[in-house]
C-alpha cells in the first residue's frame, strides 16, 4: 500500500530540486516538466498520485498500461510510453497511450501509423536516440535522426514533438552531461533542416539536475517520487 503522504513529501522535494535546478542553470521553472514513472507501482500509487494533481504518468511496459487503465478506468490518465516498443503492442499503443517517447524504427512507426489510422487517432512521439555508449541501450544512432525524421514526415498520425535519450551509468558527470549536451546540439542541427523538435525528455531520478543544465524540457522521474522498486 502507498504511503500518501510520503508520496507527497517526495513529489514536493522532486518539483523543488528541479526548481532549483533550473535557477541554477539560469532558467524558468516553468519550462521543465516532470514525468512521474509509475512502472512497477500499482493504480493504487496512480491514484494517490493523481490526488496531487498528476495526470500523465511514464510506463515502460504495455502490459501494466493496459492493466492499470482497466483498474483506473473511472479516471483520465495520459499514459507515456518511455520502454523500448515491440511492433506487436502498436494496438494497445494506439487505444491507451497518450505518447510514445521511445520512437526509434520505421518498422515501428509503420505499424503504430496503421493501427492509429484504423481508430481516427494521432499520437504525439518523441524519438528515442542513442548517446550512450552501452549496448543495453536502445535509441537510433545520433547520424540516422536527419534522415529519419524526414521519413516521418509520411506519417501523418505521428506528431513528432521531440528528442529523447536515456544517458550513460556513470559517476562521472561530464560523461552524462555530454549525453545530455549531444541531444540539445541534435535538436538544434535539426531545427536547420526545419524540423522543429522543442521537447527534449532527458534525465532521471539520478542525474536530472544535469539534464535540466542542459536543456532538458522534460525528466522522467520515478524512484525519487514513488520511492525504490523491488
Amino acid at each position: 500500500m502507498i504511503d500518501a503522504a510520503h508520496l507527497a513529501e517526495n513529489w514536493a522535494a522532486v518539483r523543488r530540486r528541479v526548481d532549483e535546478a533550473c535557477l541554477a542553470a539560469g532558467r524558468d521553472p516553468a519550462d521543465v516538466a516532470v514525468l512521474p514513472v509509475s512502472k512497477t507501482f500499482g493504480p493504487d500509487a496512480v491514484r494517490a498520485a493523481m490526488a496531487l494533481g498528476l495526470r500523465r504518468f511514464g510506463e515502460n511496459k504495455v502490459q501494466e498500461i493496459r492493466d492499470k487503465a482497466a483498474a483506473l478506468s473511472d479516471v483520465s490518465v495520459e499514459w507515456v510510453v518511455i520502454g523500448h516498443l515491440q511492433t506487436n503492442k502498436a494496438k494497445d499503443v494506439a487505444r491507451l497511450a497518450s505518447e510514445v517517447q521511445s520512437l526509434d524504427r520505421l518498422d515501428l512507426a509503420d505499424a503504430l501509423h496503421s493501427r492509429l489510422q484504423a481508430l481516427g487517432r494521432s499520437l504525439d512521439v518523441l524519438v528515442q536516440v542513442k548517446t550512450a555508449r552501452e549496448e543495453t541501450k536502445s535509441g537510433l544512432s545520433p547520424e540516422d535522426l536527419p534522415a529519419f525524421l524526414e521519413r516521418l514526415r509520411a506519417y501523418p498520425t505521428l506528431r513528432v514533438r521531440g528528442l529523447m535519450t536515456l544517458a550513460t551509468l556513470s559517476e562521472d558527470e561530464g560523461e552524462v552531461r555530454a549525453c545530455f549536451r549531444q541531444l540539445r546540439e541534435l535538436r538544434d542541427q535539426c531545427a536547420t533542416d526545419g524540423h522543429g523538435l522543442p521537447r527534449l525528455s532527458m534525465g532521471m531520478s539520478a542525474d536530472f539536475p544535469l539534464a535540466i543544465a542542459e536543456g532538458a524540457t522534460e525528466v522522467r522521474i520515478g524512484t525519487a517520487i514513488f520511492g525504490r522498486r523491488f
